[in-house]
């Protein structure tokens, strides 16, 4: 972390004091200080290194409900000023909205400590160069070890970031946390019998350096990923159950979230307007979004509007609790904000979850697979074919054949539809192994039936 010359937060005060001065009725200021590295290793080689550091002030100014953002990463006195002023006259021309504008007072977090939050790890301060790269050398290594028919990588690349995140504004909130990212990503490569590439990845991505996972684990589980593709079949047209794995449920998780915010909302954009309270999904499905968690990715003492953040249900026993809201989609949608706003240095504050939990189940997962008679198990998806609005869902898809309620071949070039509120109503077996990847977190999930197309 760098100790001399302002700070993060100087930063921001100090462009919210010259708002101030130039006019402004209402602004704030985010400030992101960080450092990051990226090393790539492929074929035992070091293929690409980078180091970079950074600091960038976004400011956002608020005169009659005419909003201006601006970001700079000139930040010597005399260009902040400039900054400042010139952020305010855009104000003025600016088209305007009665529900922009800060936070109430009242909503603004008191305790903007990230203590006991986990979100710094001072370790990853003094990981060596090198010693990034012996990571990295060691998950593409333990891929190839695997298996003799792994012949190939997509190369491992382990990335560390190191940073502060500073956040004022003229009601008189200010507050900064520090925080650390470090991940590690491999794909592995084979030739199928007719020569087609297959290929799996893995990956761990952390706050923490003791949490990620070991090196070598990760690329012989991504060796293992690509090898039991060899050989995948198509399958014909039929409507079957589809268990999906930890991480293809987290994906789910991530659709049905986008269309539990205010954003998607006010737009209309959700097939999700209108039901709040009433019972979409089955009673195994319970979702939340929670910033408290400690060392997880999404934690935050405070959301990118300073507003206290805390835990939000999304749906409890099937039923849907409610949206994200930011202070602007709740002033449109006439609710309060839920402390869910989520913040660039460019952008306008936006509604989003932090820490996206698809609840565990009581079943163990070989006991989810093992009750299904014939069926899809779930690793891939592809594509983007989820509508929002109506809840269409169709995504390509991979994974595994289900015969007899065990795992009996692998199939490829098909595609899974349904529509997103029937498959929450149809879950009917949720596991017990709850995985994090990111800032979300799911087990095996079974939807009871989904039509499995060929492709």
């Amino acid at each position: 972390m760098r100790n001399e010359g302002p700070t993060p937060l100087d930063i921001a005060r100090r462009a919210v004091q010259l708002a101030q001065a130039a006019g402004a009725e209402q602004c704030d200021a985010i400030v992101s200080m960080y450092t990051e590295s990226n090393v790539t290793v492929r074929l035992g080689e070091l293929e690409k290194l980078i180091e970079a550091g950074s600091m960038s002030l976004g400011l956002r100014v608020i005169n009659g409900g005419r909003t201006a953002v601006c970001s700079t990463s000139d930040l010597s006195p005399a260009a902040l000023e400039r900054f400042a002023a010139e952020t305010v006259e855009l104000a003025a021309i600016s088209e305007p909205d009665e529900f922009a504008g800060l936070p109430e007072p009242a909503l603004l977090a008191i305790d903007v400590s990230a203590a006991g939050l986990a979100l710094y790890d001072e370790r990853l301060e003094s990981l060596t160069t090198e010693q990034k790269i012996q990571m990295a050398k060691a998950c593409e290594g333990a891929a190839f070890a695997a298996d003799p028919r792994i012949n190939n990588t997509d190369g491992a690349s382990l990335s560390t970031r190191i940073g502060e995140v500073a956040l004022a504004n003229s009601l008189g909130f200010a507050g900064a946390y520090p925080a650390t990212t470090v991940s590690l990503v491999v794909e592995a490569i084979a030739d199928d019998a007719e020569g087609k590439k297959r290929n799996g990845y893995w990956y761990s991505a952390e706050r923490s350096l003791h949490r990620l996972a070991d090196p070598e684990e990760i690329g012989r589980i991504a060796a293992r990923r690509t090898i039991d593709q060899l050989g995948a079949r198509k399958v014909a047209t039929c409507q079957v159950p589809v268990v999906f794995e930890p991480m293809m449920a987290v994906s789910l998780v991530g659709d049905l979230v986008g269309c539990a915010t205010g954003s998607a909302l006010y737009r209309g954009a959700t097939f999700l307007a209108g039901r709040t309270g009433q019972a979409i999904g089955s009673s195994l499905v319970t979702i939340t979004d929670d910033p408290s968690i400690p060392g997880r990715f999404g934690s935050r003492p405070f959301d990118g509007e300073g507003v206290a953040t805390r835990r939000n249900a999304v749906m409890e026993a099937g039923v849907f609790r409610g949206f994200l809201f930011d202070c602007y989609t709740a002033r449109r949608t006439g609710n309060d904000t839920t402390g869910s706003a989520q913040r660039g240095i460019e952008s306008l504050p936006a509604p989003g979850p932090s820490n996206l939990i698809f609840g565990a189940g009581l079943t163990p997962p070989e006991e989810v697979i093992a009750g299904v008679s014939n069926g899809l198990y779930l690793t891939t998806l592809m594509g983007s074919g989820f509508n929002p609005t109506t809840g269409d869902y169709s995504r390509g898809a991979g994974g595994f054949w289900i015969e007899n309620g065990r795992i009996a071949y692998p199939v490829t070039e098909i595609n899974i539809s349904g529509r997103m509120d029937a498959m929450l109503a149809d879950i009917d077996s949720v596991g017990t192994d709850l995985a994090w990847f990111g800032s979300s977190a799911a087990p095996t999930v079974r939807v009871r039936e989904m039509t499995v197309s060929g492709t």
